[in-house]
């Protein structure tokens, strides 16, 4: 959404702004962070959020709970690594906090999360 992409930033952003006109976007402390990681300031990354519209929404206690019990099933059925926590606390916040989740990965999410309704920018 906020580097250079080639590739699927141009869908990536109306996605977003469709998303926009169907309701409040949010985003949880995970996304805030990686989000804040793209820009040089606190300042910067909070107007590029705020210019969007994105609500800062907090993992709620129970959203926290069921996401590592999810990621400890996820692991006890001998899920790799290349998965951590925060992509499990994201899902989590989306089904307990939002309508829809958008994401390039929807594999990972419909596959693990399927009450989730996923919008993927680049199907």
């Amino acid at each position: 959404m906020f580097g250079a992409d080639s590739e699927f930033g141009e869908r990536s952003r109306d996605a977003l702004r469709e998303a926009r006109g169907r309701g409040a976007l949010v985003a949880c402390d995970v996304v805030w962070a990686e989000v804040a990681a793209a820009f040089a300031s606190r300042a910067s990354a909070n107007e590029a959020l705020e210019r969007l519209g994105i609500d800062f929404s907090p993992i709620h206690a129970i959203a926290a709970v069921d996401a590592g019990a999810s990621w400890r099933g996820y692991r006890d059925r001998g899920g790799t690594r290349d998965r951590i926590l925060p992509d499990f606390l994201v899902a989590s916040h989306a089904a307990l906090s939002a309508d829809r989740l958008l994401t390039r990965d929807r594999g990972f999410y419909r596959s693990h999360f399927g009450g989730l309704a996923v919008i993927d920018p680049t199907a």
